[in-house]
C-alpha cells in the first residue's frame, strides 16, 4: 500500500539514480586527466580513506559494489602502478591492498581536484540542507543493507 512516505522516497530513490548517471559521467570526465575513471576513482578513495590495508571483499564493501566489480577495477589499477598487493596472514588468497607512492600522489591530485569541482557544485546549498541529505542517504542505505531480500526491505 502507497503511503504519502513511500512515495517521497520513490522521488528520492529517482532522483538518485539520475544523479547517479550524472556523478559517474562528470567523475570519469573530472578525472579523464588523471588517467583514471570514476569507478576507479572509488576503489583509489577506498584504500585511501582506509586506515588499514583492504582486501578485494572489503573493498566492494566499502563502494557498495560486488566483489568481481571491484576486483577488475583493483586489477587496473595493480597493472597501472597505483596499488599494490600484500600478503593478508588472515586469507592468503586474498591480498591486501594498500596504494603505492605513484598511488598516494595521483589521489592527492584527485583530492586537490575534487576539492574544486565540490566547492562550484556546493555553492548556493545550506549547510544544514546537505546535512539533511546526507542524513537520509545514510539511513536509507542502513536499511537496506540490513535486510538481503528487497521485498522485505522498510
Amino acid at each position: 500500500m502507497r503511503t504519502q512516505a513511500s512515495d517521497a522516497l520513490t522521488e528520492v530513490i529517482l532522483a538518485i539514480f539520475r544523479t547517479n548517471g550524472f556523478l559517474l559521467s562528470a567523475g570519469d570526465a573530472l578525472v579523464a586527466p588523471l588517467g583514471l575513471t570514476s569507478a576507479r576513482w572509488q576503489v583509489l578513495g577506498a584504500v585511501a580513506m582506509s586506515d588499514k590495508p583492504l582486501s578485494a571483499p572489503q573493498i566492494a564493501a566499502v563502494m557498495g559494489t560486488t566483489r568481481q566489480g571491484s576486483q577488475k577495477q583493483i586489477n587496473l589499477l595493480v597493472e597501472e602502478g597505483l596499488l599494490e598487493a600484500q600478503i593478508n596472514p588472515t586469507h592468503k588468497r586474498s591480498p591486501l591492498f594498500v596504494l603505492t607512492k605513484r598511488g598516494r600522489s595521483t589521489y592527492a591530485d584527485l583530492e586537490r581536484t575534487q576539492a574544486r569541482w565540490a566547492k562550484q557544485l556546493a555553492k548556493g546549498l545550506s549547510i544544514e540542507d546537505l546535512a539533511a541529505t546526507t542524513r537520509v542517504l545514510k539511513l536509507v542505505c542502513e536499511r537496506l543493507e540490513s535486510s538481503s531480500n528487497p521485498s522485505t526491505r522498510p
